[in-house]
């Protein structure tokens, strides 16, 4: 519980600064509450940041480049496109996507290299309970904007 608390009076504090690097802080607060979370050992933070990092910028790539210039193109040309250009923009996402999976894929498998099955599972929940966290804390704050 102690952690919880600690964990939302760092996320509160977090608003109370500039804006600027708040990605980089919201990133360190994700890496402090995985290793807290994993229990990662030393051994297996050396092994495990350099996977996880190279996965998420991997990641980043792929939903924030090609998958955004993809819903663009939709957006922009939804009225007038044909259906041979629709079914290109279709094999484009599939693409994309398919790529997301072997990401992902590749990603489960070093995990599995470098820390038990039962921490990538606690894993997976870890950064699901790390995104409900910071929403929750974003919802707040814009409530309290108003």
């Amino acid at each position: 519980m102690k952690k919880a608390t600690l964990f939302i009076l760092i996320l509160v504090s977090l608003n109370s600064y500039a804006q600027k690097n708040k990605w980089e802080r919201i990133k360190a607060l994700k890496v402090s509450f995985i290793t807290e979370q994993l229990d990662l050992t030393e051994k297996e933070s050396q092994k495990f940041w350099p996977v996880y990092n190279d996965y998420n910028n991997m990641i980043h790539v792929v939903k924030y480049t090609e998958l955004k210039a993809i819903r663009k193109e939709i957006r922009k040309n939804r009225d007038t496109m044909s259906n041979d250009e629709a079914k290109d923009l279709i094999e484009r996402l599939t693409k994309s996507e398919s790529k997301l999976q072997k990401l992902k894929m590749d990603y489960y498998t070093k995990c599995l290299q470098i820390i038990p099955p039962k921490k990538v599972i606690l894993l997976k929940l870890a950064e699901e309970d790390f995104r409900k966290k910071m929403l929750e804390q974003y919802k707040k704050n814009k409530q309290g904007k108003h």
